[in-house]
């Protein structure tokens, strides 16, 4: 199957799109780990993207439609993919469409991960960091510490991220809202979206999600 995974910040994109990858067995295409591969291993689209990062600017969009189209035409997308985090716009998404088509495929479905606003902002406001660790996170409602501030691990002092603050969990939400939501339209326009409650336990989710993806778009 080719699957585009979308849902906003806090919706647990990147944890169920590792457990559906390998319930599908097909790998796991997410834009972060496009830019971290292609600039440790220095290619030229890698390096494109580190000179605009390392200005401060975006990375335009042919460049991660580039590194895009270089992985999904490795040997192991053959037979399917699941792309996370791309596409993030209705220009991405368009040019996903002419690569697909150029190659003969087509996606099977757009699996769309519904959280309630105030869920989301629950969700990442209430993370706490070890700073002595980063691997060390607990929540304020869902993984309390024992002691309030203190690492269950370490001892270390539990913090919140400024990424993490509800100003700037509400700022990323409308970013989604203005630029990444329209590729919803435009998908379902193809009849390909899949709408799922991203609400509940993570294998709840998952399950939920692969009943879906196989009563609406079977392999």
């Amino acid at each position: 199957m080719r699957i585009v995974l979308v849902g906003p910040p806090g919706a647990g994109k990147g944890t169920q799109a590792a457990f559906l990858a390998r319930n599908l067995s097909i790998p796991h295409i997410s834009t972060g780990d496009l830019f971290r591969a292609n600039i440790s291993q220095g290619t030229e689209l890698g390096k494109q993207a580190k000179a605009y990062m390392d200005a401060g600017n975006l990375v335009p969009d042919e460049v991660t439609i580039g590194m895009a189209k270089d992985r999904m035409d490795q040997p192991d997308a053959e037979n399917g993919f699941l792309l996370d985090g791309f596409p993030r716009n209705v220009a991405q998404a368009k040019a996903l469409d002419a690569t697909l088509e150029a190659a003969d495929m087509k996606l099977d479905a757009v699996l769309d991960l519904e959280v309630p606003e105030d869920e989301v902002v629950k969700r990442i406001a209430g993370r706490r960091i070890c700073r002595n660790d980063s691997a060390h996170v607990f929540h304020v409602t869902y993984s309390p510490p024992k002691q309030e501030g203190v690492c269950d691990v370490c001892g270390g002092e539990l913090y919140q991220r400024d990424d993490d603050s509800e100003g700037t969990v509400r700022t990323r939400l409308e970013v989604y809202h203005t630029q990444t939501e329209p590729i919803i339209d435009h998908y379902r326009a193809q009849g390909l979206v899949v709408t799922i409650s991203a609400l509940g336990k993570v294998d709840e989710v998952t399950d939920r999600a692969m009943a879906a993806l196989r009563g609406e778009h079977a392999a």
